[in-house]
C-alpha cells in the first residue's frame, strides 16, 4: 500500500509530521488515527493498524502530536487539550483533500484524546479506543516520582520507556481536570471498545467504564494476551481486522466510481485492485463486488463469480415461489434456498468439451401451514423460474473490445 508523506499545521502554527496511508484499490472510508502517550506515528503498533485497515481499504491518516517525533514544537509546552485540537486539526487538512474523516481511532491516552476531540468532527460516524484510560489523569502515574518537581518548577524531566522527555504544569493540570464521562455518555457515534485484560499500564476496568458510559451503538471486543503497546504483529493484525469489520456497518455500501455512466440494462464490473482480483460490479443503481478466496490470490471481499451466479439461481428460486404462493394466496411464511456448484464428469464427453457439466444442486427449505400437495407444486414451480430456465437453456456469448481509451481512464 502506497504511504504518503504530508505535513498540516496546529492552530499555533506549528508544522506536524503525518504519514497517509492509502489503500492500493478502492478508497471505502477515511480514519483518523491518534498514538499513545509520547509515543510517534511510526510505532509498530500504528504502522500495523494502519497498514491492514489500508489493506481493507480504509486510508488512514497517522501523525505526531506537537512536540514529538518529527512535528514541531515543544512536548513540555503542551497539554491534553492541544493533544485534542491537534486531531481537530488533522481532520481539517483530511477534509481540505476531501477526504473527511468517517473513522477515528487513539491508543492509550491518544484513545481519551479521539473521545474528547470526536464531538469536534461533523463527518465521524465511528469512534475506536485501543487501550484507553477513562480517567486521562491516569496517565500521570507514569512520572509519579516527578509531579512535585513538575508543580514546583513549571517543568521536569522524566523517565518513559527509557527515553527522557520533559513534562509541563500545564499537561499535568490539564490532564487531571479532563473529565470524559459525559463526553462518552453524549457521543453520538457507535463506539468500538478494544482493551487487553492483561494490560499492566491501563486496567482493564478502564474499558468497563468508558463502556457503560456511552449509549448504544457500542461494542467490546477483548484483545485477550495483547500488551499495552499492541506489540505483537498478530495482536496488531487482529485488532485492525476487528476494526474494518465492525466499522462496515457504520459505512454507507461502496459505489463503484462508474457506475452512474453505466447505462441502462447494463450490469458494469470493473477491476477495483489491479494487484489482486476484486471487482466492482454496479447494475440497476446497485453496487456490489467479487472476489476470489486468499488462497488463490484475491482478498476474500466479496463472492466469487460462482458464488454470485449461485446466488441468482437461489434468490430467483425464492422469488419465483414467493409470487406463486401469494397469488394463491397459499400459507407459505419463509422460504430459504440453498445452492451448490460443481463440475461434474460425463460418460458421454461429446456433451461437453472438456468432459465435465456444470451441475447445480438446489435444496429448498419451505416453511409455513402447507399441504403435501401445496409443497409438491412449488417444487414444481421452482424449475419454472426465469434463471433456472436460462441455465439449462443453451445460451450464447458474444463479445466484442470497445473503443480504446487513455491509459489512464477506466471504463
Amino acid at each position: 500500500m502506497p504511504t504518503e508523506r504530508l505535513t498540516f499545521e496546529n492552530v499555533a502554527g506549528q508544522t506536524l509530521a503525518a504519514r497517509l496511508d492509502r489503500p492500493d484499490g478502492r478508497l471505502r472510508a477515511t480514519a483518523l488515527f491518534a498514538h499513545c502517550f509520547t509515543c510517534s506515528k511510526d510505532i509498530p503498533a500504528a504502522r500495523r493498524i494502519a497498514g491492514r485497515l489500508a489493506a481493507e481499504g480504509i486510508a488512514v491518516l497517522r501523525f505526531d502530536f506537537t512536540g514529538l517525533g518529527h512535528s514541531q514544537g515543544e512536548f513540555a509546552n503542551t497539554d491534553f487539550t492541544s493533544n485534542v485540537d491537534d486531531l481537530v486539526a488533522a481532520a481539517r487538512h483530511l477534509a481540505s483533500m476531501d477526504m473527511p474523516p468517517h473513522i477515528i481511532i487513539g491508543h492509550s491516552l491518544g484513545g481519551a484524546a479521539v473521545l474528547k476531540a470526536s464531538p469536534q468532527i461533523d463527518s465521524l460516524r465511528a469512534v475506536v479506543t485501543i487501550a484507553a484510560p477513562f480517567d486521562p489523569g491516569h496517565v500521570t502515574h507514569n512520572f509519579e516520582g516527578a509531579l512535585d518537581a513538575i508543580r514546583e518548577h513549571g517543568e521536569a524531566e522524566v523517565d518513559l520507556g527509557g527515553r527522557p522527555i520533559r513534562i509541563g504544569r500545564a499537561f499535568v493540570e490539564d490532564v487531571a481536570a479532563t473529565e470524559l464521562q459525559p463526553i462518552i455518555a453524549n457521543l453520538r457515534r457507535a463506539l468500538l471498545v478494544l482493551h487487553a485484560p492483561r494490560d499492566q499500564t491501563v486496567s482493564i476496568e478502564n474499558a468497563a467504564q468508558i463502556f457503560m458510559a456511552a449509549k448504544h451503538p457500542k461494542s467490546f471486543v477483548t484483545l485477550d494476551t495483547a500488551d499495552h503497546l499492541i506489540t505483537d504483529p498478530d495482536d496488531a493484525e487482529y485488532a485492525a481486522d476487528i476494526i474494518a469489520a465492525w466499522v462496515s456497518r457504520y459505512l454507507d455500501p461502496p459505489r463503484p466510481e462508474t457506475s452512474a455512466a453505466a447505462p441502462e440494462g447494463i450490469t458494469r464490473v470493473s477491476e477495483a485492485d489491479t494487484e489482486g482480483f476484486l471487482q466492482d460490479i454496479s447494475t440497476g443503481g446497485h453496487s456490489l463486488r467479487a472476489d476470489e478466496p486468499r488462497d488463490l490470490g484475491g482478498t476474500d471481499r466479496g463472492p466469487t463469480p460462482y458464488g454470485l451466479l449461485n446466488a441468482a439461481l437461489g434468490a430467483c428460486t425464492s422469488i419465483t415461489l414467493r409470487m406463486y404462493a401469494r397469488r394463491k394466496k397459499w400459507p407459505l411464511k419463509h422460504v430459504r434456498v440453498d445452492v451448490s456448484h460443481e463440475k461434474r464428469h460425463l460418460e458421454d464427453t461429446a456433451a461437453a468439451s472438456d468432459g465435465k457439466i456444470d451441475s447445480f444442486a438446489r435444496e429448498i427449505t419451505l416453511t409455513g401451514d402447507l399441504d403435501d400437495d401445496q409443497r409438491q407444486r412449488l417444487l414444481e414451480i421452482a424449475d419454472k423460474c426465469p434463471v433456472h430456465r436460462t441455465l439449462e437453456r443453451n445460451a450464447t456469448v458474444t463479445t466484442r473490445l470497445a473503443d480504446r481509451v487513455p491509459s489512464s481512464g477506466e471504463f
